[in-house]
C-alpha cells in the first residue's frame, strides 16, 4: 500500500512505543511520511537496529531507540531525553503489546504479568511521563487496544483483560485532560497481516479462512489501513474527537457470530 504524503504534522513530534515492527511500524512510518518527527521506542534491540538501517538516508526524521515500556524508570528517562532535544511533543501513540495464551485458570503468573506489565502498565507509564508534555502543545494521545478489548476471545484471559482496562484508560484520561486540550482516543484494530501473523497463516490455513469467513470485508487489515485512522485521530481533522475507540476490523465486531443460516 502506498503512503500518503503530505505536511499534516510538519513541526510535530511523536514517539510511537512499539514503533519498528508490525503495527507500529506502519504508524511510525505514517507519521514520518506526513512530516512528523517520529522517536520509535521498543524492546526488541535487534529491530530497533534493523529499522534504522533500513530508514537510513531516507530524508525521514526518525530516531530509534531501545525502551522497555514495562519499566516506568526507563520510559521517564526516554520521554525526557527526547524533549529535551526536540523541545516538545505533541503525538503520543502507545502501541506496544504482546500476548500470553492461556485461561484464566490456566494462564501462567508469569505470562499474565508479563501482558498486563507491558499491554496495560506500559500504555500507563508512557501516558503518565509524556502528558505534561501534551498540555503545553495540547497534543494528542492515540492508544492501540484491540477488538479483544471490546470482547472476549478463546484462551486470552491475560490480553483481554489488558486490552480492555486499555480501553476504559483511555477513556478516563480523555475526561482528565481534555480541558486541558489533550485529546486521547484508541484504535481497536482487528487481526492485521503483520509479518508475525502471515507466518502463522501459512502454517494454519484454515484459521485465514476463518477470519475470511467471519469478517464482513471478506479480508484481513493490512497494517497501513490501521496506520492511517491512527494517523487521522492524531491530526486536526479529528479535533473534536476525544475519548472514543474506533473499531478497524473490517465489521468483524458487528457481527453477532452467529451462524449464517438465513440463505
Amino acid at each position: 500500500m502506498n503512503m500518503i504524503k503530505s505536511s499534516r504534522f510538519a513541526g510535530k513530534v511523536a514517539i510511537v512505543t512499539g514503533g519498528v515492527s508490525g503495527i507500529g511500524a506502519a504508524i511510525t512510518l505514517r507519521l514520518l511520511s506526513e512530516g512528523a518527527t517520529v522517536v520509535a521506542f521498543d524492546i526488541a534491540a535487534g529491530a530497533v537496529e534493523s529499522f534504522s538501517a533500513i530508514h537510513a538516508g531516507s530524508g525521514l526524521h526518525l530516531q530509534a531507540h531501545v525502551v522497555d515500556v514495562a519499566d516506568a524508570e526507563g520510559v521517564q528517562a526516554a520521554v525526557a531525553a527526547v524533549v529535551a532535544e526536540h523541545g516538545r511533543l505533541d503525538i503520543v501513540v502507545p502501541n506496544a503489546g504482546i500476548a500470553s495464551p492461556g485461561t484464566a485458570a490456566d494462564v501462567s503468573l508469569e505470562g499474565w504479568n508479563a501482558v498486563l506489565g507491558v499491554d496495560l502498565n506500559g500504555v500507563f507509564h508512557t501516558m503518565r511521563f509524556t502528558l505534561p508534555h501534551l498540555v503545553a502543545t495540547r497534543g494528542s494521545i492515540v492508544t492501540t487496544a484491540s477488538i479483544s478489548g471490546l470482547g472476549g476471545d478463546y484462551r486470552l484471559a491475560a490480553y483481554n483483560a489488558a486490552k480492555g482496562a486499555v480501553v476504559n484508560l483511555t477513556r478516563s484520561v480523555a475526561v482528565d485532560f481534555g480541558k486541558q486540550g489533550v485529546r486521547v482516543n484508541a484504535v481497536a484494530p482487528g487481526p492485521a497481516l503483520t509479518e508475525g501473523l502471515r507466518q502463522w497463516l501459512e502454517a494454519a490455513p484454515h484459521v485465514r479462512d476463518a477470519y475470511s469467513e467471519n469478517i464482513p470485508l471478506g479480508r484481513l487489515a493490512a497494517p497501513e489501513e490501521i496506520a492511517s485512522v491512527v494517523a487521522f485521530l492524531a491530526s486536526d481533522d479529528a479535533s473534536y474527537i476525544t475519548g472514543t475507540t474506533i473499531a478497524v476490523d473490517g465489521g468483524l465486531t458487528s457481527w453477532t457470530g452467529q451462524p449464517h443460516v438465513m440463505g
